[in-house]
């Protein structure tokens, strides 16, 4: 039987290049995203090679996550691979001044509509006693830096969601891992600057980041190892990016 895949925040970035990547190698997609225009253009450009279910769908809000992926028609509901990808960064200023507006976005989209999609998608999988979730995080929530404040709160608890999981789930065929990408181009910058495009170059500037096309990549890899495997956690930067010292303020 054909394989089904569900991707959040399909619209652009890891879950579009996923979408993408799966769709070349014949799986059923069901791509979830809050831009209908986005998600009927990738639905075009890929359903000549494929199945595809489209979901316009805000993850953030509870009621329309649990009737809209319970109504996820025929085989498709048996969903193989979930991508909880739907996620951002907004701002970068210190906690002092940060929005907060911008705090409750980050924290409702990354952690809120990331359980939600997973508590609506799991039962089915438990029920077949087989499937796999790929929870992107980021090295965010291991690694601290100025201005990272409530974004990096939120992939540690994207971590510690996916450990969790593994508890509840010992015992089952059922695979989780989190993936935490470092540096990489996609519009992530230009949505955490509010649309500044020069901004978000300069993030980017005399560097080779990672692409969208390499997480979907590691995606792609993980769904088709054993499926006695399950990569736990996955760290990725490029090659350029490492930890530095430790910071030490000191008076003049």
């Amino acid at each position: 039987m054909q394989k089904t895949i569900l991707i959040t925040g399909a619209t652009s970035g890891f879950g579009k290049a996923c979408a993408q990547k799966f769709a070349d190698n014949g799986w059923q997609l069901i791509l979830v995203g809050r831009r209908k225009e986005r998600l009927k253009e990738i639905k075009k450009e890929l359903s000549e090679k494929v199945n595809v279910y489209t979901i316009p769908l805000d993850v953030r809000i509870r009621k329309d996550v649990m009737t809209k992926l319970s109504s996820i028609p025929g085989e498709l509901s048996q969903i193989d691979v979930l991508v909880n990808n739907a996620g951002l960064a907004l701002g970068l200023e210190p906690a002092h001044d940060a929005d907060l507006d911008n705090w409750d976005q980050m924290i409702d989209t990354n952690n809120k509509g990331l359980v939600y999609v997973t508590r609506a998608i799991l039962p089915g999988m438990v029920e077949r006693n087989s499937g796999l979730i790929v929870n992107i995080g980021s090295i965010s929530g291991n690694w601290p830096y100025p201005g990272g404040n409530v974004y990096g709160a939120t992939k540690a608890f994207v971590l510690q969601f996916s450990r969790n999981l593994r508890a509840d789930l010992l015992g089952k065929n059922i695979r989780v891992t989190n993936i935490e990408p470092g540096l990489a181009e996609t519009e992530f910058s230009i949505v955490r600057f509010d649309g500044d495009v020069e901004k978000a170059r300069k993030v980017y500037q005399n560097t080779k980041a990672l692409t969208a096309g390499d997480i979907a990549d590691i995606i792609w890899w993980l769904a088709n190892i054993p499926e006695h495997v399950n990569i736990n956690n996955l760290e990725v930067m490029p090659t350029f990016q490492a930890w530095g010292p430790l910071a030490v303020y000191r008076e003049e």
